[in-house]
């Protein structure tokens, strides 16, 4: 029998960004789909495979793209956790992750293209040091760029830190732990598709220069890719723009509504104007049908949405004139509330035009915190979280009510990033606030930050700052562009650009922006960062209205806490054998007790008078004895040369037969027994920490205090 063999040979090409190698390859993994490459720094290394369907799906007005990041605790040398010893459903991480691979990528396929697309990141490796997400983001272009797909590609993806106030290109996890800014950038070869991060009040002239220190390295790994695609004997790309709708059909419906449909568009309130363009769309439906009767369904969905968009460009590019009627950097009318619901820790309402937030803080224990897998390494656990739910209600429709989707995750981790900057260092508390979406008409993330801070702020958590968050949209033509501040729902639909911005008075916190559009100029960068600072501080002076300062005192329904700190080699006593220490104080105290490796030993309790007891209990267990000082103890042990007497729980000490009386005592069992309680006196302390005790000098000196009128004290 003769066994035949298969050449497989890898073509690669390594980039240096900054003083990190990255490598791409492509030949050897998923040679079946239309593009395949793996992307490597250091030991993390990424395989990314896009797909296509071979011809269009039917029955759809939309560009029918999946983007999955999955990561296997194989990459980390590690088993999954539970029965079934396999990964499940995709952690929040995957589902971020996957979602920014797919913001900057999306925009950049033809109009009109209707075929599946699916875009399969899996992480291979991971060494704890490189973040695989910027690896997703290039892995997906480099598979795009290698395929036949209608993409408008490469582009370059790279993180962005600040260590001691320089830039890094993909720092590590250990160098992010010291930078004070952490941005993903994306960009084509002359503008930028995406940046998405978070900073510690970064200036806006600053985050410009990131963003121009990024682009830089994205063009060298933009001409990498090009130069992967022509390493693997492929031609350049030649790639067309297509149409959304058939032409023909956008123009008679123009013919037939857009006068109507731009005076509709003009309608401020949400309700009588979706009330209005309901009733166009039906009539041009029916007229539609009458001249067009081979015109499907999708075919009219599409050219509806076509003549929409274009009537929304119009009323702002042509006539100078928004959907409510405001100015270009107006924001709409603000309103906001603390306190507001009962028997919680902190609440607050805040509304933005017809865009309204709930946010509700709840304050809990270290026990509490979200426990993190951390495959590609970074923190373990996390103490800060804001949810983030968007309820059919919140747009007038009925839905189903699931567990939180893509887009929930997304906009919560927006807030979250953007909220985290402005926390006190080491709170003992873990902080959770939802924010609950009850009206939506445009940039509900940036109103949970909003919320999120009053919130905050209602629940006594004192914040270094407030944050406010605002969107700014953009609407272009080939001989103009118009910048709008404050996007309804229509706008963004309609427009170019989603340009989230959440900081303080004094810099940026939190950033997310998309495009809809190949990029954006560099003066329309500027542009939007300096109106979305104008109008941040307008909301900020509103909110200082409402509640200026974190409230001196908690809710008396929060947890109460205290910090004690203890020698690290009194962890141990204070847990005692098989946690019987700590278990007998929660149990007697109905207290919660966490203990850090440094010895800081948090105790919460839902009342005053529990607390006490916990503190007074874990400070007798790490207690020392103190030289000079009188303890009621409790005898525990007797010899024939003494007694051991217990001060401290699990702590005990000898009083010699010479120190129980003030005579001579030839028995010990003369003067007590076992469980007899006993006042005795610290009279040292040898140098292996046994601890002498006398009984004499106690009633000696308990004596002189009740001639004096004086009270023992334990």
């Amino acid at each position: 029998m003769s066994i035949k063999t298969q050449n497989l040979s890898e073509i690669s090409i390594e980039v240096t960004i900054g003083d990190k190698p990255v490598t791409i390859s492509t030949g050897l993994f998923a040679r079946q789909a239309n593009g395949s490459v793996t992307v490597r720094q250091g030991d993390t290394m990424l395989l990314a495979a896009a797909t296509a369907s071979s011809s269009p799906r039917d029955g759809i007005d939309y560009f029918p793209l999946q983007v999955e990041y999955r990561e296997r605790f194989s990459a980390a040398g590690r088993f999954p956790g539970g029965f079934f010893k396999r990964e499940g459903r995709p952690s929040e991480k995957e589902i971020l992750t996957a979602r920014f691979t797919d913001r900057p990528i999306r925009p950049l396929f033809a109009k009109g293209y209707r075929n599946d697309v699916q875009i399969v990141n899996q992480l291979l490796t991971a060494d704890g040091e490189f973040e695989s997400d910027v690896l997703s983001v290039l892995g997906a272009s480099a598979a795009l760029t290698l395929s036949e797909l209608p993409f408008f590609g490469p582009i370059g993806c790279v993180r962005v830190g600040r260590i001691d106030g320089k830039f890094v290109l993909n720092p590590t996890h250990t160098e992010r732990a010291k930078s004070d800014f952490d941005m993903v950038y994306a960009g084509l070869r002359d503008n930028p598709v995406m940046i998405e991060g978070g900073a510690t009040e970064i200036g806006e002239k600053d985050i410009l220069a990131a963003m121009r220190f990024a682009h830089a390295a994205c063009v060298e790994l933009i001409d990498a890719q090009l130069k992967l695609r022509r390493l693997a004997g492929l031609p350049d790309k030649v790639v067309k723009e297509g149409v959304d709708a058939d032409p023909k059909f956008v123009a008679a419906a123009t013919e037939i509504c857009g006068p109507a449909l731009a005076e509709a568009y003009l309608i401020a309130t949400k309700q009588a104007r979706r009330e209005a363009v309901g009733a166009i769309e039906t009539a041009l439906r029916a007229k539609m049908s009458e001249r067009f009767p081979e015109i499907t369904k999708e075919q009219f969905r599409a050219t509806f949405d076509v003549i929409v968009i274009q009537s929304v460009r119009d009323n702002v590019l042509r006539r100078g004139r928004r959907i409510d009627g405001r100015r270009f950097d107006e924001v709409r009318p603000l309103f906001g509330a603390v306190g507001i619901l009962p028997h919680v820790h902190g609440s607050a309402f805040f509304a933005r035009g017809e865009t309204q937030s709930l946010g509700t803080v709840t304050l809990g224990s270290g026990s509490d915190t979200q426990d993190l897998d951390a495959i590609t390494g970074g923190a373990v656990q996390k103490a800060f979280m804001v949810h983030y739910n968007f309820p059919p209600y919140s747009v007038g429709e009925t839905g189903r009510m699931t567990s939180p989707g893509r887009r929930e995750i997304g906009h919560g981790a927006l807030a979250e990033r953007s909220l985290e900057e402005v926390m006190p260092k080491d709170y003992p508390y873990t902080v959770r606030m939802v924010s609950d979406i009850q009206s939506s008409n445009g940039s509900t993330s940036m109103a949970s930050v909003c919320v999120g801070t009053l919130a905050l702020l209602d629940a006594g958590v004192p914040l270094r700052k407030p944050v406010a968050g605002i969107s700014c949209g953009l609407f272009t033509a080939p001989d103009k562009a118009e910048m709008v501040v404050d996007i309804l729902g229509d706008e963004d639909h309609c427009g170019d650009m989603d340009f989230k911005v959440a900081g303080t008075r004094d810099g940026i916190t939190g950033f997310q922006v998309d495009f809809k559009i190949h990029g954006l100029p560099w003066p329309l960068v500027e542009k939007a960062f300096e109106m979305t600072r104008v109008a941040r501080l307008e909301i900020l002076e509103y909110m200082a209205t409402v509640l200026p300062a974190a409230r001196p005192e908690l809710s008396p329904f929060a947890p109460r806490i205290q910090v004690i700190k203890i020698p690290q080699d009194k962890i141990g006593e204070l847990i005692g054998p098989g946690g019987k220490n700590i278990r007998r104080i929660t149990e007697l105290t109905g207290a919660k007790i966490d203990i850090e490796e440094d010895g800081s030993v948090k105790i919460f309790s839902a009342d005053k008078k529990s607390l006490d007891l916990a503190v007074r209990e874990v400070t007798m267990i790490t207690a020392e004895a103190e030289e000079g000082k009188i303890y009621n103890g409790v005898v525990v042990g007797i010899k024939p040369f003494g007694c051991f007497v217990e001060i401290f729980p699990g702590r005990d000490g000898m009083v010699h037969i010479s120190e129980l009386a003030d005579f001579r005592v030839n028995v010990v069992e003369d003067v007590c027994k076992m469980g007899d309680q006993m006042w005795v006196k610290c009279i040292g302390v040898d140098d292996r920490g046994r601890i002498k005790l006398s009984r004499r000098a106690a009633m000696a000196e308990l004596d002189a205090k009740a001639k004096a009128g004086a009270a023992p004290q334990a």
